[in-house]
């Protein structure tokens, strides 16, 4: 039984750790999604972050990735869709503030700044982490709004 749909992508800076999040991802039980890049060829990241955040907003898949060099420009495009929180995370304790506090439906990475032993880290702690509400619902509703 999956854990979960998840989506999953990158640019070029990021095509490493794509993988093996991917392969990382399916031993725990996941189903993922891979809307690319393929390759370490320089590539233009919206081109992949936009099918992620789709399939995330009209909830084909329940979670995204996104992986660049700074995860700057996939968290800027990301956040351009309605229904999505896409959220930086450098450390662990960022990845779960993200899903407690802002109910952030994808993870972005930054490739240049953290080992893949970290990614794998910050997306099990994002990934198995839930949306605190409360207070915080309030503050995520005027996000949408």
């Amino acid at each position: 039984m999956s854990k979960g749909r998840i989506a999953i992508g990158c640019d070029h800076a990021g095509f490493e750790y794509k993988e093996a999040l991917k392969a990382f991802l399916d031993k725990k039980g996941f189903l993922v999604e891979d809307f690319g890049t393929f390759s370490k060829e320089s590539v233009d990241y919206p081109d992949y972050v936009h099918p992620v955040a789709e399939s995330i907003a009209s909830q084909k898949n329940d979670f995204g990735i996104l992986i660049c060099g700074s995860a700057n420009g996939v968290a800027i495009t990301a956040n351009k869709h309605k229904h999505i929180r896409a959220a930086i995370a450098w450390q662990d304790e960022v990845a779960e503030l993200a899903r407690k506090h802002n109910d952030a439906n994808i993870l972005c990475l930054p490739a240049r700044f953290i080992k893949i032993e970290q990614a794998e880290q910050f997306t099990l702690t994002f990934l198995n982490t839930s949306f605190e509400g409360g207070r915080h619902a309030k503050r995520v509703k005027k996000i949408i709004a």
